[in-house]
């Protein structure tokens, strides 16, 4: 297997674009734009999945599905939200193809089958399932629905990037309806901590909590929360999103409930999501050089066994030797591969496990039995130590809890050491330039400083963090007064 990677600090971009084909996580399909996941990719994002699916069924919410297909119409209600993505929208116009008369073996669209209403491909889907409650909710005592759906999504991009960025995505997206506008808030403020919750102690990546400025609002949305991480390369990712949708949708299609006092009253909503846009996350905080670094608790198999050995007879021998290990290590639900494959020798198995970036690698052979020790190998730090067979499972067990922690601490030094304050906006083109990172600086809180920082500098603000402090100051751009500083950055 040939491992050499560009490097990062030679070309970031084409590092992380060969390091997802090459580790096996995902390529590029025959339809324009679209990704395959492969099975090793798509094992990671299951993990992804079920740890996030429990976390929601946790907080109250249950899983169901809705139509692909949004009649324009539909689409049309609510008009910020259908604005904010008519540009990206694939559109379905028929719904019948027939033999080519002129052209022998090709197919053309039946121009008889052309729909009465178009439809299009769900880009989100707000205006299909608010047309759905609208049946549901009646009175007070049909609140709250707290609805979570786990499906696929289209955004017609031009520029696409393997889980970045991408014509097709999967993701999760959270409905939810209430009867007051104190609920919806809470909901949205809920679901952003839930979603810092799983980045930071699942993916091993430090995330800022903050809201949007309107102009980078979600459409449709009165508030939009989120949380932001950062590569490698000093760029910011948006990690995930909860907005709080007002009764935007619920006076869109009309949805209203009969309060206790027995008035009718406009519903309160909450969307969230997340999606496989945390791939690219996951990938790009902590990857290096040598490949795929994975954090113990996301990758699908936490400890391989590569066995070193000559004729059937010594892997036997291995193998019997480490069979009540890998008991024991699966009875701890750690997840251990043992690769006996004779057609690759160890030093390849040794590069594709570093290339796919199992956290733990123990190697077996003749001594290691005699000895009963085993060499175990960390994949975040690259070390390797020798450890007493009596010990191996209480160090494991120990290795992956550091390896974990170890990720999120190298992670979140990073991140640290790329906040930096500016004062004026030399220093701000400047550090865009050279260092990168999360720049805090005063902003004078209109759109148009930020659309002509952005069109200047391709920086925009990132969020306004929760916990950022009053403080009076001058906007770098025009210098009028500001209360407080909000973080910018260029961003994937």
């Amino acid at each position: 297997m040939s491992k050499n990677l560009t490097s990062r600090s030679e070309d970031y971009s084409k590092w992380y674009n060969e390091l997802v084909v090459k580790a096996d996580l995902a390529e590029s399909s025959g339809v324009r734009g679209c990704m395959v996941i492969k099975p090793y990719g798509y094992a990671i994002w299951e993990k992804m999945q079920a740890e996030l699916d429990r976390m929601f069924k946790e907080t109250g919410h249950t899983n169901a599905y809705f139509p692909l297909f949004v009649p324009k119409s539909y689409f049309e209600a609510e008009e910020k939200n259908a604005e904010g993505f008519a540009k990206e929208c694939a559109v379905v116009t028929h719904y019948r193809l027939k033999a080519d008369p002129n052209e022998k073996g090709k197919l053309m669209v039946d121009p008889e089958a052309k729909l009465e209403e178009e439809l299009i491909v769900r880009p989100t889907s707000e205006a299909i399932i608010w047309n759905t409650y609208k049946n549901w909710i009646q009175s007070y005592r049909d609140l709250p629905i707290l609805i979570n759906q786990w499906a696929n999504v289209v955004r017609w991009e031009m520029r696409t990037r393997l889980f970045l960025r991408t014509a097709e995505f999967l993701w999760q997206e959270g409905h939810t309806a209430h009867a007051t506008k104190a609920e919806a808030i809470e909901e949205a403020q809920k679901m952003m901590n839930v979603y810092a919750d799983f980045v930071e102690n699942f993916m091993a990546v430090p995330v800022i909590k903050g809201v949007k400025s309107e102009s980078e609002r979600f459409a449709g949305a009165d508030d939009t929360y989120c949380i932001e991480a950062l590569m490698q390369d000093g760029k910011a990712l948006q990690a995930g999103t909860s907005h709080f949708l007002g009764q935007n949708f619920a006076k869109a299609f009309d949805v209203k409930y009969v309060s206790k006092e027995g008035k009718q009253e406009y519903v309160w909503a909450s969307s969230w999501g997340v999606s496989t846009r945390l791939m690219g996350a996951l990938i790009m905080t902590h990857s290096d050089d040598n490949g795929l670094v994975l954090p113990p608790k996301l990758a699908p198999i936490q400890v391989v066994i590569v066995p070193i050995y000559k004729g059937a007879e010594q892997l036997e021998k291995v193998r019997s030797h480490i069979q009540p290990l890998i008991e024991e290590l699966k009875k701890h639900n750690i997840s251990v591969k043992f690769d006996d494959r004779d057609t690759q020798s160890p030093g390849f198995k040794f590069h594709e496990y570093e290339l796919k970036g199992i956290p733990v690698r123990l190697a077996v052979g003749q001594r290691d039995i005699e000895h009963n020790t085993f060499e175990v190998a960390r994949r975040d730090t690259l070390t390797k130590e020798t450890v007493a067979g009596d010990q191996i499972v209480a160090h494991i067990q120990q290795l992956l809890e550091n390896i974990q922690s170890n990720m999120y601490n190298k992670a979140l030094e990073y991140r640290n050491t790329h906040i930096t304050e500016v004062n004026s906006y030399d220093e701000f083109k400047e550090l865009l330039e050279t260092k990168g990172g999360f720049l805090s600086a005063h902003w004078d809180g209109t759109p148009e400083t930020e659309e002509r920082i952005k069109e200047e500098t391709k920086a925009t603000i990132r969020c306004i963090p929760l916990d950022i402090k009053e403080e009076s100051g001058y906007c770098i751009y025009s210098g009028k007064p500001s209360k407080k500083r909000v973080l910018f950055a260029k961003a994937y």
